[in-house]
């Protein structure tokens, strides 16, 4: 019955907010759609129910929260930021009300895998990985890769620098080519801003540029033991490859960059001033990398 009254409701304030003199009074259209007028101004005078409140107060927290991500949360982040902030919610409730708001996140295109190229020496690096990236502190396992990104002035180079243990990017550089300087400068970056184990490995495909000698003197020299994955199998730097492919979904095919310093610029603010802080990772609970990096430091420092 409430449906029938929102409808002639909407109608009939339609026609007042127009001043249509041949649109049907209220009395006719209570009459052809069989309710009474007194019914009806009795729908319109009831309190709205605690549920319905409840419901249109989670809606514009949904949608602050959604703004907030720039249009990339999908429901279960949002769950997550509700619940940060204290508003207690059912999964299903909020992704039924994202849908109610016409709220969809941005889709990620199909992945492609970045850029690297096989070397043409024969090398000795052992992979010390195995497919295994998990660990019990950050700085101990680290992953990195090399992807470009489109502007007018042509293509800008960007390398990383991941930690396993927080998902954070803690490394990064990027330039007008993708020479062994640029992935040097990243792990150095990376070396230089945050404390790395005794035993810390830098793992990489078997791209020239990773298994060349200047890098690994690099890496020597920070002591850091080198790490690659097998030819052909791109599962052994999944991570690296998870991190560009969410850049380019939230952030790049979003944007357009007439320069390298605009795209330079930008990338930098995403990386530091949302990946790393304020994006929730679905690998990490739906917490932050710097949440997991300061709950980690909290735990070191209690013990």
């Amino acid at each position: 019955m409430s449906d029938t009254f929102e409808f002639i409701d909407g109608e009939y304030a339609t026609s007042q907010k127009n001043k249509n003199s041949l649109s049907p009074s209220l009395t006719k259209m209570c009459s052809w759609l069989d309710v009474s007028r007194s019914g009806y101004y009795d729908w319109r005078n009831k309190p709205a129910s605690a549920t319905s409140l409840r419901r249109e107060e989670l809606k514009t927290f949904i949608t602050y929260f959604f703004e907030a991500s720039d249009g990339t949360y999908g429901y279960r982040r949002i769950h997550a930021d509700l619940a940060a902030h204290g508003v207690a919610c059912g999964l299903e409730l909020v992704r039924d009300l994202m849908r109610e708001l016409g709220l969809r996140p941005c889709q990620p295109r199909p992945w492609r895998h970045s850029l690297t190229e096989a070397g043409d020496t024969p090398h000795r690096i052992p992979d010390l990985m195995g497919r295994n990236f998990t660990t019990d502190r950050p700085g101990r396992k680290m992953v990195g890769d090399i992807t470009y990104i489109p502007t007018w002035q042509g293509w800008l180079f960007l390398a990383t620098v991941i930690d396993c243990y927080t998902r954070e990017v803690i490394g990064w550089a990027m330039d007008d080519h993708y020479r062994t300087p640029l992935i040097e400068e990243a792990v150095q970056m990376a070396a230089r801003n945050h404390r790395l184990a005794d035993d810390a490995i830098f793992h990489s495909d078997r791209g020239s540029n990773y298994t060349s000698a200047d890098y690994g003197a690099t890496l020597k020299n920070l002591r850091i033991r080198q790490s690659v994955g097998r030819t052909g199998i791109c599962y052994d730097n999944a991570m690296a490859e998870s991190f560009f492919a969410t850049l380019k979904n939230e952030r790049v095919r979003r944007t357009v960059y007439p320069t390298r310093e605009h795209a330079r610029r930008d990338i930098a603010r995403y990386i530091e001033l949302r990946y790393n802080s304020r994006r929730r990772h679905s690998q990490l609970g739906y917490k932050t990398p710097h949440q997991i990096r300061y709950e980690f430091e909290d735990q070191r420092l209690a013990a």
